[in-house]
């Protein structure tokens, strides 16, 4: 079977750009994801076929496609929310967002004024989407997370990959040139569950997206006979 055809009609679930942490009526906490990364696998995906269901945060890049939903949202809460919906239907889910781990406790009624020279505000942390749903996945799904590193990279890299139960990490450092936020460009090393890794050259974000749904792909091909034998196996035991 054509690789590309093992994809046809299968549940996609993408995370991708920001979330935005409401401060007051005019100000929020954010970083700098422009979604590029997300979207690219998103258009991937449907090129082969998937149904995607596409979970963004705010950004400025627009997609169609009629076997694309697209679910736009803006805080943490709200992206998680968007996903309770649609994961117990996912074969694939794939968490590209880069979603803020802390928001303000409270969130202001009307705009803070500048009074004091020290303006503090307590944050509490964001619910861990990923992490969420790792525990819950099922052995007929397959979960793909992001890790954007400064710092020993693999080791925390690894460390998401076994804490949020995924099926493969995303790895990108901020130490590489012309990628990760903002960039057209990345650089990805791939990380699995027996910790065996590919690293690829600088690529346009278009390339990397469909080097990253090749593994997915490779990976999900690897689960189904996997399951396939196991199946297999319980029933020549049951008549043994």
């Amino acid at each position: 079977m054509n690789q590309n055809n093992m994809l046809q009609n299968k549940q996609v679930l993408i995370t991708a750009g920001p979330t935005k942490e409401a401060i007051d009526p005019v100000r929020f906490i954010s970083n700098h994801s422009s979604g590029k990364m997300g979207y690219a696998i998103a258009e991937s995906f449907l090129q082969r076929g998937a149904r995607v269901t596409l979970v963004s945060g705010p950004v400025c890049i627009e997609l169609n496609h009629p076997r694309l939903q697209l679910v736009q949202v803006q805080s943490a809460t709200d992206m998680y929310l968007a996903c309770c919906r649609f994961f117990e239907e996912t074969a694939i889910a794939v968490f590209a967002a880069a979603v803020a781990d802390y928001r303000p406790e409270k969130i202001a009624t009307h705009k803070i004024k500048k009074d004091e020279d020290i303006f503090n505000i307590r944050m509490v942390r964001n619910i861990d989407i990923a992490g969420e749903f790792g525990k819950i996945k099922t052995r007929h799904q397959l979960s793909i997370g992001f890790a954007l590193e400064t710092n020993d990279e693999i080791t925390h890299a690894i460390g998401k990959l076994n804490r949020k139960n995924f099926d493969m990490v995303v790895l990108n450092s901020t130490n590489d040139a012309q990628a990760g936020f903002g960039y057209d460009t990345n650089k990805i090393t791939l990380i699995r569950p027996d910790f065996s890794q590919t690293t690829f050259a600088l690529k346009t974000k278009k390339e990397v997206a469909e080097d990253i749904v090749d593994a997915v792909t490779d990976n999900w091909l690897e689960k189904e006979k996997r399951l396939l034998e196991e199946s297999v196996f319980d029933y020549e035991t049951m008549y043994r």
